[in-house]
């Protein structure tokens, strides 16, 4: 029997938008990592998942890091009550730029 995710998650319609300016070869790798991650335990801090100490791009409060040499960022809310996951933003770090469906943000 398969076990039921804790977490729902919804994704802002403008991720598909953010997706489209990641190379296609990665989004196998986003996905994954967003569902492994994002389901079970969305709030427990770990190395590469961490509350955000100052609002973020799309009001996110927390962020998760992966990839290859950590390029890749998902901006999210979690709601505990309804138990759910908004994803708000994926983006990809470029040095000390993010960038965000293909546009520079302030980190």
């Amino acid at each position: 029997m398969t076990r039921r995710p804790k977490f729902i998650l919804i994704f802002a319609p403008e991720t598909l938008e953010h997706l489209d300016a990641i190379e296609r070869r990665y989004h196998p790798l986003i996905q994954k990592t967003i569902r492994e991650q994002l389901r079970h335990t969305p709030e427990n801090v770990t190395r590469n998942r961490k509350p955000l100490e100052r609002p973020a791009p799309y009001g996110a409060i927390w962020e998760l890091r992966f990839g290859p040499r950590n390029r890749f960022r998902v901006f999210y809310a979690v709601d505990a009550v309804e138990q759910t996951v908004s994803v708000l933003a994926v983006g990809r770090k470029e040095g000390n730029r993010l960038f965000i469906g293909g546009e520079e943000v302030e980190p």
